[in-house]
């Protein structure tokens, strides 16, 4: 489905405004991509898979140290999938050295009318 005039306009304009944004520019370069493979990810999905069916197999035989090592396996793929992710960096929270803490600044605007 091709876009009409008015929207490849509005698209265009959206690109050159990312382009001009330092800040945008500077999160986006800051992404690390080193450890982001598509390889884990279909590895971790395939142990966690082979993981379950080996714990089905497990309950049928009823052996249940076979069922523990089906259980690893699974975690295992659990891990090696989840490694694949990076959590996003969060704001360094700037602290008030002043013996008080943001809750007992709040409660003290709030009932000492601070």
């Amino acid at each position: 489905m091709a876009l009409s005039e008015h929207e490849q306009r509005l698209l265009e304009e959206m690109e050159r405004n990312l382009r001009q944004d330092p800040q945008f520019a500077s999160k986006v370069s800051a992404v690390d991509s080193a450890n982001k493979s598509s390889g884990k990810l279909v590895l971790g999905v395939l142990l966690t898979l082979a993981g379950i069916g080996l714990l089905i197999y497990a309950v049928m035989l009823q052996v249940a140290y076979f069922g523990v090592v089906a259980f690893v396996v699974m975690v295992i793929g659990l891990v090696i999938a989840s490694s694949n992710f990076t959590l996003p960096q969060l704001p360094e929270i700037k602290v008030n050295n002043q013996g008080g803490n943001f809750f007992e600044d709040r409660w003290n605007q709030r009932f000492n009318g601070d």
